[in-house]
């Protein structure tokens, strides 16, 4: 399996798209910093974390998942995927983590804000380790939708679509539409703000993750029964 991830990393960096998701979220983060810490006068990150998950994500997500196996089918290498000596658990798995290191990528690089508050004072660090984690979890949830919405059809722009849409959906028609509140994904991050681990967000985020990679595989299985 870790040579799949390195075969799609290197497909990542020799396209524009693992630049243009590394630039997009080094801006929205720098952007985020300095509106709601350094315009503020604040030592507090959190809000870093939220407003690029809150609108960040759900452009990114979609951009970065769409090409993953409906681009193997526009370019006509799905054969050589399916005939893989890797099983297809290891292929999605692959693709779902060379995604992930692509959005902990930038993640990491905002340890470079967590340094420039420390010459003034040191922010809270279990509240910057939580809602850094949260984060990561939540992008998990929308990588694994991705993933999944990827391998339903043969465009990459269709599935940037569905994607964009369940991230979309999920986040604003639950605080519409106060009955649907417990279905926020987004919502789920907010304890992880404040420092807890909140263990039911945690395996709802997981569970999901895990489901839609399981649905992914007897999807992508099934293309291979029947070619």
């Amino acid at each position: 399996m870790g040579a799949v991830i390195k075969k799609e990393l290197k497909n990542y960096f020799l396209s524009p798209i693992g630049y243009v998701v590394i630039g997009i979220f080094l801006l929205a983060f720098s952007s985020f910093f300095y509106l709601t810490t350094i315009n503020e006068a604040s030592v507090d990150l959190t809000y870093l974390f939220w407003y690029t998950a809150l609108y960040g994500l759900m452009f990114i997500t979609p951009l970065l998942t769409m090409w993953t196996f409906s681009g193997e089918r526009k370019s006509g290498t799905e054969q050589l995927l399916l005939t893989s000596p890797v099983s297809m658990l290891g292929v999605v798995l692959a693709k779902f983590f060379a995604a992930l290191i692509l959005i902990v990528i930038p993640v990491i690089c905002t340890l470079m804000y967590f340094g420039i508050l420390c010459y003034f004072e040191v922010p809270n660090v279990p509240i910057y380790l939580t809602s850094m984690l949260g984060f990561i979890l939540l992008s998990m949830t929308y990588i694994s939708v991705g993933i999944l919405s990827s391998s339903l059809t043969e465009s990459p722009i269709i599935s940037g679509i569905i994607t964009f849409a369940v991230v979309f959906t999920s986040t604003w028609i639950p605080s519409l539409i106060e009955s649907l509140s417990d279905l926020s994904l987004i919502d789920q991050f907010r304890n992880f703000l404040f420092g807890q681990i909140d263990i039911a967000s945690v395996v709802l985020y997981v569970t999901i993750t895990i489901l839609c990679i399981l649905i992914t595989m007897i999807v992508m299985q099934r293309r291979k029964s029947i070619k």
